[in-house]
């Protein structure tokens, strides 16, 4: 027989438990604790979703003690809280009675009338023991009217604990929807969104950093559950066309890269082939394909980092506009370009920013907002079309913007088990009966889309996909429900506070030198089209969204992407023979003079064609002066030698740094360490020389005239004098006033100089014949 629940008041609970403990030397091993025991219950099963009048309900679940008590004569009793709720802000303003006592929350009244609606337990309840229940409910139980309306329903669990009186030590309530009598006033298209989505893994070419998608592709895996879900029904797909990418690589095979560098083959290439497959099929039935910016980009991240990265979300637009979505199947490959913006992300400046901005933005783009990016109040009226005109600062005043509701994928009522999905279920149930019996005309229209990180398992999505068979449900799909509201209504941008990005900065770091490198690649290039996907591609990847949670992985990925992009910068350089150890050493060079020029020479060693100049810096001096070489274009496998031009006001040791550049200026790879050795006259050094080389041409000329002068003073001595006869003399004479032809016979005249240079004078050669007339 059911025993009244009994009720005594907490203060005199306290005495009474003060009382006994005084009166024993300890508390015995079952004693109550200071706060009430308590024990969980699920509800597993409700049948059916929405009951008719007259209609029985089953419910079915399990109770599991919690507590470190045991409970005697235990209960499963269901309940009820007749007050109809006949609006969508009715269900929203449930009490949640979360900081009631669970002994003291009544907003749910038991059944005892019939014995279907409690079952007593036979053995009492121990801890950690878990007894399941069923509970049939009859219509007139319920004791409600035959309106269309929501009723909070449930199942509580009493029991006696040692030493105190029968408590209320749990319970559960869900939403029941009731299909009233009255037919409903209209049906409600449905657009389901179901997101595919995965945290990139393709490191590039055939390697994967590890497994995780392939497992989300199998049957049982999320993704391949997911996928499931649309072979049957009409819904709208979600998807990273990034990850499309990585599962269309794995089908051609792939291969596991481990952080010791080796690798493994990976196990899901069948797995990706199938899911391939099944999705071309579920395209060919008619299913919509949204396409987010690829590599799911954390949009609000990278706009609130500010130039360079802010530009990143244009490109990941701009790539999604031109991408191929192609498939094995004789399939339309149209899709949307579409943008998805969830919680402080969909702020005005986001919307504004990224709903634009890049080249092919269409007016046919799809902007999803989920309405839980509103506060309650700020929220807009989605009870009949899901379509309005946000008004944002950007360049476009009014984004048209489709937004989902998540009133629809809450759950609910109770907070600790919101989430499952047969409350999911519940919940989407009681919010589009309510739609749909309310207004008049033309029918309503709702967007429903999980949000990220909502059903890791996919099983609340799936509850979803079930419910789109409910009466008043028409399945439809997000351009459809586009196309029925030509004439959106107009609505604020949801605010949000000062950054709302999901990345760490230190994962926004790696993302900047990532870039930094790829832009770098991409300015190198004559053809800056020429730039490998690949490398385009994995900085897009880089920004995903999907590496919030997972730390590690993003420091991998990002280190292996920029370390293959400095490895093709590095293959253009500097190139320098002096190697010690395998180590390069420093350059060399020697610089005569106040100017001078010295060589360096660049090599490339990509296979693209290369724009190079490049740039000389001094580390330890400002008076090296340099004027860079003009830029030169080098083929592959080509090299490149320009002088270049310096100058040093002092002498000594200048220690400089050699880098190649791109013509816009940006470093290629590292820079190369010179050592210039500047040895050069200063200007007390040319007063010097001058003074020196003065003082040597004048003494000569002095010398050279005092000998002229004497010997036109002491003309040359007579025969008599000397001894010789007069026919000798004038013999000699004759012989120094004449000039020999040109072919004399004198060996000495035919033998040529050596190296160009004079031969030296015979050492008996007389001062007078080094300084004659003719040398004068």
């Amino acid at each position: 027989m059911f025993r009244r629940r009994l009720r005594p008041s907490a203060v005199v609970g306290a005495c009474l438990l003060v009382a006994a403990s005084a009166a024993t030397l300890g508390a015995p091993a079952d004693a109550v604790p200071a706060d009430d025991p308590a024990v969980q219950v699920t509800i597993d099963s409700f049948d059916p979703v929405a009951p008719k009048p007259g209609q029985p309900v089953v419910i079915k679940g399990r109770v599991t003690n919690t507590s470190s008590v045991t409970f005697s004569d235990p209960q499963a009793l269901a309940c009820i809280d007749r007050t109809r709720l006949a609006s969508t802000a009715a269900v929203d303003a449930i009490p949640t009675e979360q900081n009631v006592p669970m002994n003291d929350r009544d907003s749910c009244t038991n059944l005892t009338n019939d014995p279907q609606t409690f079952k007593p337990f036979d053995q009492p309840l121990a801890p950690k023991q878990t007894v399941e229940f069923s509970l049939t409910v009859p219509w007139k139980e319920w004791r409600i009217q035959d309106q269309t309306g929501v009723y909070v329903v449930g199942v509580t669990f009493r029991g006696e604990p040692p030493n105190s009186s029968r408590i209320m030590a749990g319970r559960a309530r869900t939403l029941m929807p009731v299909a009233g009598t009255t037919p409903l006033a209209r049906t409600v298209d449905t657009a389901l969104v179901i997101p595919l989505r995965h945290r990139p893994t393709q490191l590039g070419g055939r390697n994967f950093a590890n497994d995780s998608l392939a497992q989300a592709l199998a049957p049982t895996g999320s993704l391949g559950r997911l996928l499931a879900l649309g072979k049957e029904r009409k819904v709208t797909w979600l998807l990273d066309p990034a990850m499309l990418d990585e599962i269309r690589q794995m089908a051609k095979g792939y291969v596991i890269l481990g952080q010791n560098g080796e690798s493994t083959p990976g196990a899901g290439q069948s797995d990706a082939a199938a899911w391939l497959k099944d999705f071309d099929v579920t395209r060919a039935h008619g299913s919509q394909v949204i396409l987010l910016p690829y590599g799911d980009p954390d949009v609000a991240g990278l706009l609130d980092s500010g130039d360079p990265l802010k530009n990143l979300v244009a490109r990941a637009r701009q790539t999604t506009q031109g991408y191929a979505l192609s498939g094995s199947v004789e399939v339309p490959a149209s899709f949307t370009n579409g943008l998805l913006l969830e919680g402080g992300a969909a702020a005005g400046r986001y919307l504004g920013a990224a709903s634009g901005g890049f080249a092919g933005a269409s007016e046919s783009d799809l902007n999803l907002v989920s309405s839980s990016s509103w506060s309650a109040k700020a929220r807009p009226v989605l009870t009949s079309t899901p379509v309005y005109d946000v008004i944002t600062p950007g360049p476009d005043t009014l984004v048209r913007t489709v937004i989902a509701d998540s009133s629809l994928t809450s759950g609910g009522p109770d907070q600790e088990t919101a989430s499952s999905p047969l409350q999911v279920r519940q919940r989407f149930a009681a919010e589009t009966a309510l739609i749909a019996a309310s207004g008049k005309g033309r029918a309503a229209s709702v967007v429903v889309l999980p949000p990220r990180g909502w059903d890791n398992d996919s099983a609340a999505t799936a509850q979803l996909a079930a419910s789109l068979s409910l009466p008043w449900i028409k399945a439809t799909d997000v351009n459809t429900v586009v196309a029925s509201n030509p004439r959106p209504q107009v609505a604020r941008a949801p605010k949000a506070a000062q950054t709302n990005g999901v990345l760490t900065e230190t994962q926004l770091s790696s993302v900047r030198d990532l870039d930094t490198a790829t832009s770098t690649m991409q300015n190198l290039l004559v053809d800056e089209n020429a730039l490998p996907e690949v490398m385009r591609n994995a900085l897009l990847r880089s920004t995903s969204a999907g590496w919030n949670g997972h730390p590690d992985e993003a420091r991998h990925f990002a280190a292996i992407e920029l370390g293959s992009a400095n490895q093709q910068l590095g293959k253009v350089h500097l190139v320098n023979a002096s190697v010690d150890r395998g180590l390069r050493k420093e350059i060399k060079v020697n610089l005569a003079g106040s100017k001078g020029t010295f060589p360096l020479t660049i090599t490339n060693d990509t296979e693209w064609s290369v724009r190079v100049g490049i740039e000389v810096t001094a580390a330890n001096r400002s008076d090296l002066k340099i004027t860079p070489p003009q830029t030169a274009v080098l083929g592959p496998k080509q090299k490149w030698t320009p002088r270049i031009t310096a100058s040093a006001e002092q002498n000594g040791l200048i220690r400089a740094n050699a880098q190649v550049v791109t013509a816009g200026g940006q470093s290629v790879g590292k820079s190369q360490e010179l050592l210039i050795q500047a040895s050069q006259y200063g200007s007390v050094g040319w007063i010097l020389v001058g003074a020196a080389c003065a003082l040597l041409f004048g003494t000569s000329f002095v010398r050279i005239y005092r000998r002229i002068r004497t010997e036109r003073r002491n003309p040359a001595p007579t025969a008599e004098t000397t001894g010789e006869t007069t026919a000798e003399a004038t013999a000699e004479a004759t012989a120094e006033a004449t000039v020999e032809p040109a072919d004399t016979a004198d060996p000495a005249h035919d033998r040529p100089q050596a190296n160009g240079v004079p031969e030296a004078a015979a050492p008996d050669a007389s001062l007078k014949e080094g300084v004659g007339s003719k040398d004068g």
